[in-house]
């Protein structure tokens, strides 16, 4: 079972005057990383380079961005790879010494900078979740929300027309047994979309 980080974790490395800070944290997909590397890359301006990469499913990526070819991106990816990681963001700013590392001194400080990071970082069970739409009358959501509330499932988002449409974020394994919860709740009134 894949795992995530609970909070943001960082670590500092000096490797021949060059200064590595890497930074792991939760994402929740592509677009939440993009922003925290341009969040980086506006906190550390006068950065030589910002190397990350990125496990979310589908949208996982990579960057040397500048370094040598499989340098930096590559053994980001490996140390979260490893860690058995999902939904992580892992980057590691550099500030260039003066001294060149050479490919294999790279790979290293950036292996080392990430994997000293995630030392002391809390990864918790990654449970998948899932997005469950119901349409139901004014008084029948109201019940609906309540139930979810006290499930722990999150509710993100209400239209309010004719009926209310109600969309529930829920862990993946238990949609089958809120799909029967709701119509039992509702006396068969409300509509789930699975």
């Amino acid at each position: 079972m894949p795992h995530t980080l609970a909070a943001p974790a960082q670590a500092e490395l000096e490797v021949r005057r060059s200064r590595f800070l890497a930074v792991a944290l939760p994402v929740s997909g592509r677009e939440e990383a993009t922003e925290q590397i341009a969040r980086l890359r506006a906190e550390h301006p006068g950065a030589n380079h910002v190397c990350w990469a990125l496990l979310a499913g589908g949208h996982s990526g990579m960057s040397d961005d500048g370094e040598p070819s499989g340098t930096a991106g590559r053994p980001i990816l490996e140390v979260l790879r490893h860690h058995d990681l999902e939904d992580v963001l892992g980057a590691v700013v550099r500030y260039f010494g003066g001294v060149k590392l050479g490919a294999g001194g790279l790979v290293r400080a950036y292996t080392d900078a990430i994997a000293t990071a995630l030392l002391d970082a809390e990864v918790i069970e990654r449970i998948p979740e899932t997005t469950l739409a119901v349409t139901a009358n004014y008084a029948d959501a109201e019940r609906i929300r309540r139930w979810a509330d006290g499930e722990g499932f999150t509710v993100p988002d209400a239209a309010y027309g004719e009926s209310v449409r109600l969309t529930l974020v829920l862990p993946e394994a238990r949609c089958t047994e809120a799909v029967d919860t709701i119509r039992d709740l509702t006396g068969g009134r409300a509509h789930p979309e699975d």
